[in-house]
């Protein structure tokens, strides 16, 4: 299976500094095994920035084609932030979100994911998020408690239940047979705030590449407020 991907990041209209981190920094295309991620930097802690920048760079240490699986690559970024907890105190209480894949020669996606960022896929004319948002929320949605229409609009909206940084954490994951015209989109909510999915359906489907695409929809969520670092990685899927 080949990938072609692009990724594309923007501190927004309203954030001093931006906060996500995104792997690889710049587009590409090959055969697999790739790994792409993203990782947001928890807006209301400590350093988010170095939180996301940390694990990420732990995270993604190892080879794309080690037999290093997606939830043992995560897992080693919660331990890299710990680590430097320990050796600069003055930084505890910073967290990130992660979502990484891994896409394989045989055209199998491996997932793994904690918190708020997301993961989305686009089959034909039919967008599904693979992830699950780690939040007070989904939770609430989750358990009948609440309709997802007003979810967008609860005040608790973005407070997560699991993040990187803080202690033992449970990582989500999955894998996932594609096929060629398969379109992954990995983002933060930083997108997800601004866009709907319809939204960004229409940007995924409007038949850009990867790279145009990427930037549409950090355009997009600015033009709708920016109020959040905005993120993205693209992926197309070929034969």
């Amino acid at each position: 299976m080949n990938y072609v991907w692009a990724t594309a990041t923007h501190q927004g209209r309203i954030r001093e500094r931006n906060e996500d981190s995104v792997y690889p920094e710049t587009s590409g295309s090959g055969d697999g095994p790739v790994i792409v991620a993203v990782a947001d930097g928890m807006g209301g802690h400590v350093a988010g920035n170095i939180a996301s920048s940390v694990a990420l760079a732990a995270a993604t240490e190892a080879p794309d084609d080690a037999a290093v699986d997606t939830t043992e690559r995560v897992l080693a970024g919660n331990e890299a932030i710990t680590r430097r907890i320990e050796e600069e105190p003055e930084l505890a209480g910073m967290g990130t979100t992660m979502t990484l894949g891994r896409f394989r020669a045989d055209g199998v996606l491996e997932l793994a994911h904690v918190g708020d960022s997301r993961c989305y896929l686009l089959r034909g004319d039919v967008l599904r998020q693979l992830s699950t948002d780690h939040t007070v929320v989904a939770e609430l949605v989750a358990l009948g408690h609440l309709d997802p229409e007003s979810a967008a609009t609860h005040p608790q909206r973005h407070f997560v239940t699991r993040t990187l940084g803080l202690g033992p954490v449970i990582v989500d994951s999955l894998e996932l047979e594609l096929e060629e015209g398969d379109r992954i989109l990995f983002c933060s909510d930083g997108l997800t705030t601004m866009l709907d999915d319809d939204g960004i359906k229409d940007i995924l489907m409007a038949g850009d590449d990867a790279e145009a695409t990427a930037w549409h929809l950090v355009e997009a969520a600015n033009s709708a407020g920016g109020v959040d670092n905005i993120t993205v990685a693209v992926v197309d899927v070929r034969s």
